[in-house]
């Protein structure tokens, strides 16, 4: 049976041909789509703003994903068993939804673990199709990565080990098999994988899993009459599935009994597709302490944050005692030109989740003043220099993505730097496997405060121009690459992505397997 995001993808293909535009301004990043008359259009641009605020029940406690168990092997790894398998979700009273999940019917345990550890994974494949699992964040070897070279056939086990070799942070999993990555994830598929170290659980910040230290996996999701998932969204969208139900870890309209008076969030944006612009519905500030690739240096505070697929950041949020304060989800500060952000849920203003204090809180943690490491590359370092263009819905620098075709190669041990820009009107973000980069630039000024930490993920504002410095280290392999990819998934699928290798002294760039699926390594 198709599922229910690959069908609204091939539709996305479709629509993509039959619509005609009239494109404006620069890069064309203002359109106008000829839909039998400009009153259809106009019609369609004013319903197309989703207000939530104010209109979700917040009547099912929030759902806490389970700590992933693991044994010890004889060499000492802590092994995790991860079954991905298919199964019914009840999100709503009276209904069941058909969905994915790991070591569950629906998203995955988190994975825990601490820097310096080995971790091996036994996954098994019990769908009726191929799958992966990327470990997004993650600096591992390419045979490690789980990416669409590495999906395993159904019945299939890989077994994936590696050590842990990165500083504290939240990073999290999903699949990643070629064409069909939004389908898998928008079913069910994805987990966090949070990582510690010393330096962490030293600092005075909340910790305690599930009590003050919350993972916040938010999704959208579309349900039918019948619960199903489903497509939709606006004909005009050419960002993908943009779902008008908003759910945490698979609740819908949750809430959580506040017991202290600090509380730190994990925020994820596991969507497919939709942009998130994070505050409360009251504009109380909190405080950033952490990007995708672990704390900062020092927290700053705020009262928006915007997260685009794929990102994660942590917050800190003050509570009094005895209030109830409710996360939002706010119109988009940036990431579009003209109209068309409307449709692509610029606009939109979702509750996502509400906290309830109790009438007495602790108060035994605190916001440090130093707590992790400023990213210090050096741009002068640089052996090798790269500019990456996104355009349309799968392309970058001109091509799509082809599996058997490796784009470069990178020596392992130098740093590069990648300027990468978003040629047109439409959202785009850059996701780099196995690195996490530093963000040197932004139109040749200091990037803003959210984009100064580690990032492996990073949202392209159109016309901009973004430059990453990363350093490649370690691993070395001239026959499996690495992806670089735009995260809206629609827009990876279709073939916005490309491959790189790591080679080591004197390799030279090799040949990628003949196919993409394999049962192991």
């Amino acid at each position: 049976m198709r599922g229910p995001l690959r069908a609204a993808n091939i539709a996305f293909m479709k629509r993509r041909k039959a619509l005609k535009w009239t494109l404006i301004g620069v890069g064309g990043g203002v359109g106008a789509i000829v839909l039998g008359g400009a009153g259809t259009v106009g019609v369609m641009w004013a319903n197309a703003k989703l207000d939530t605020s104010g209109k979700v029940d917040f009547d099912t406690p929030l759902a806490i994903p389970p700590i992933a168990e693991s044994t010890p092997d004889p060499s000492g790894a802590r092994v995790f068993d991860l079954e991905v398998k298919s199964g019914t979700t009840v999100f709503e009273a009276g209904r069941e939804t058909a969905t994915w999940g790991i070591n569950g019917n629906f998203l995955g345990p988190t994975i825990r673990a601490r820097r310096g550890e080995e971790v091996a994974f036994s996954v098994y494949n019990g769908l009726d199709e191929g799958t992966s699992i990327h470990w997004h964040g993650m600096h591992l070897p390419a045979v490690m990565d789980g990416g669409p070279h590495q999906e395993v056939e159904p019945g299939g086990d890989w077994t994936p080990q590696w050590t842990l070799n990165q500083p504290a942070a939240t990073l999290w999993y999903h699949p990643h098999p070629h064409g069909r990555t939004a389908d898998h994830v928008y079913r069910g598929l994805a987990g966090m994988f949070i990582v510690d170290d010393e330096e962490s659980d030293a600092l005075p910040l909340p910790k305690t899993y599930g009590v003050d230290d919350l993972p916040m996996i938010v999704q959208d999701r579309n349900l039918d009459d019948d619960g199903q998932f489903e497509g939709g969204g606006s004909i005009m969208s050419m960002q993908g599935i943009l779902g008008d139900r908003i759910m945490v870890n698979g609740t819908l309209g949750p809430y959580v009994d506040v017991a202290t008076r600090l509380v730190r969030l994990r925020l994820l944006n596991g969507s497919v597709s939709r942009l998130y612009n994070f505050g409360f519905a009251d504009d109380r500030l909190f405080q950033v302490i952490a990007t995708d690739g672990g704390l900062l240096p020092q927290a700053w505070e705020t009262d928006r944050l915007q997260l685009s697929p794929g990102e994660r950041a942590e917050i800190v949020v003050a509570f009094e005692p005895g209030e109830t304060a409710v996360l939002r989800s706010h119109p988009a500060d940036e990431g579009y030109t003209g109209p068309l952000g409307r449709v692509n849920g610029a606009d939109d203003l979702l509750d996502v989740c509400e906290f309830r204090a109790a009438a007495a809180l602790t108060d035994e943690t605190s916001v440090p003043a130093a707590m992790g490491t400023a990213p210090d590359l050096d741009p002068a370092d640089a052996a090798e220099e790269r500019s990456f263009s996104l355009a349309g819905f799968n392309q970058i620098n001109g091509e799509a993505m082809d599996l058997q075709r490796i784009d470069f190669g990178v020596r392992e041990g130098t740093v590069e730097l990648w300027e990468v820009s978003n040629a047109d009107g439409y959202m785009h973000n850059f996701h780099v496997h196995d690195v996490q980069f530093q963000v040197v630039s932004v139109d040749g000024a200091e990037p803003p405060e959210r984009l100064r930490g580690w990032k492996d993920t990073v949202q392209l504002v159109p016309q901009r121009k973004y430059l990453l410095a990363m350093r490649f280290a370690d691993y070395t392999d001239p026959d499996l690459p690495y992806m670089y990819h735009c995260h809206i998934l629609a827009h990876e699928d279709s073939g916005m992505m490309g491959q790189f290798v790591v080679l080591g002294e004197g390799e030279e760039i090799g040949a990628v397997p003949a196919g993409a699926a394999h049962g192991g390594h």
